[in-house]
């Protein structure tokens, strides 16, 4: 069968063999079946008639799962476990643990976990947090060094001074800088200038908050604020705290050393009130100019607008780098309140979504008190 003709049959299905005139082997039989318990299905049919479906057999979801696992790419399995529970209504299949485990892990896997951990019985929430833990895992493997990297390279940079201690001299910045100053007699360098470090690597040099929306629309960003919320909270020379809110505000700091107490500490849906949680964040602002506040939220707000406006026009004037991220994320272009971003933006707050994997260098550009709106029109556009 030619390839193209044959991929046409498997997308359109099987009202599509008159005019095709396939014929399917017993293999992609089977890859038909697996797409046809999905997409023929009823959408949000939970127990009425439907042309085909998974079923309510937990066993009969767990081969489906297997199967499409075996014929399909990681990529495309886990499109397809978004759509079986968006489509059938099996949420069911997160709430057993040996399904649990056959699910392949992913963001959006993790965000559904969330959603339902209120409700989770007690023998699937260890299965719960192993799958988190999986996919915790891996986004660390791929960010984590990075970022710490970033931000240390940025910290390094802004403490640097050119009249340092001995005991501070950066040496190997220091050559570098006076290579040109190389005297053949004395067979050595003279430097012109040290480089060097203004404060010890102990202290704490910059202030770091994150304020992250968890309504449900945001629970992507969710997942990789608290993966990077407890990479930042891992560098000594940062101090970093973590809230997330709806229309109320809960501290999660002391929870950093493990992005999935984080996430599991998090309750996605509800309203909105950014102006709340901002009144909590300037409570923990004491040193304005060496803050960086990061708000992640579509700014769709539920709270007294004016009074958010009023505060992050305070926290900009008081010296704090404030940051509004409409998303961190990898899905597209987000939903977000156009009218509250702009006016962040006239009060010179940086609006724009940004990409998990350009987040670290974002926190460095702010460390280094860049300009984000010039870094923003750079390297996201």
């Amino acid at each position: 069968m030619d390839e193209r003709l044959r991929r046409w049959r498997l997308v359109l299905g099987s009202e599509a063999d008159p005019e095709t005139g396939t014929t399917l082997s017993s293999t992609d039989q089977s890859i038909d079946k697996a797409l046809a318990a999905l997409y023929d299905a009823v959408p949000g049919d939970q127990g009425g008639q439907r042309a085909a479906g998974l079923g309510s057999s937990a066993p009969r979801v767990a081969r489906w799962l297997g199967d499409i696992r075996q014929y399909f790419p990681s990529t495309v399995v886990q499109v397809m476990q978004r759509d079986a529970v968006d489509r059938l209504g099996i949420t069911r299949m997160l709430m057993e643990p040996e399904l649990l485990n056959a699910v392949e892990p992913d963001v959006h896997l993790v965000s559904t976990l969330m959603a339902l951990n209120e409700v989770m019985p007690e023998e699937t929430k260890q299965t719960a947090r192993e799958v988190v833990g999986r996919v915790v895992a891996e986004l660390e493997a791929r960010l984590a060094e990075r970022t710490r990297a970033a931000v240390t390279g940025a910290l390094d940079r802004a403490g640097r001074t050119g009249r340092p201690r001995h005991s501070d001299i950066d040496w190997d910045r220091t050559i570098r800088a006076n290579l040109k100053h190389f005297s053949p007699t004395l067979g050595t360098i003279v430097p012109d200038r040290l480089v060097g470090y203004a404060r010890r690597n102990h202290s704490v040099q910059r202030d770091v908050v994150l304020a992250i929306d968890q309504s449900g629309s945001m629970a992507e960003s969710v997942v990789y604020a608290a993966l990077f919320g407890a990479v930042l909270g891992s560098i000594r020379t940062l101090k970093t705290s973590l809230v997330v809110f709806d229309t109320a505000v809960v501290d999660l700091t002391d929870q950093l050393e493990d992005p999935v107490d984080v996430l599991f500490g998090t309750q996605l849906g509800g309203g909105t009130d950014i102006n709340r949680a901002l009144a909590y964040c300037e409570q923990l602002v004491t040193k304005p100019a060496e803050t960086v506040l990061v708000l992640i939220s579509d700014l769709y707000e539920g709270g007294v607008r004016e009074e958010l406006l009023r505060r992050a026009r305070g926290l900009v004037e008081a010296g704090v780098q404030v940051i509004a991220l409409l998303a961190l994320a990898d899905s597209g272009t987000p939903s977000y309140d156009a009218e509250n971003a702009a006016a962040l933006v006239e009060l010179g707050v940086p609006t724009f979504a940004c990409t998990p994997d350009r987040f670290p260098d974002l926190m460095a550009a702010a460390i280094r008190r860049d300009d984000i709106t010039s870094w923003a029109s750079t390297n996201l556009s």
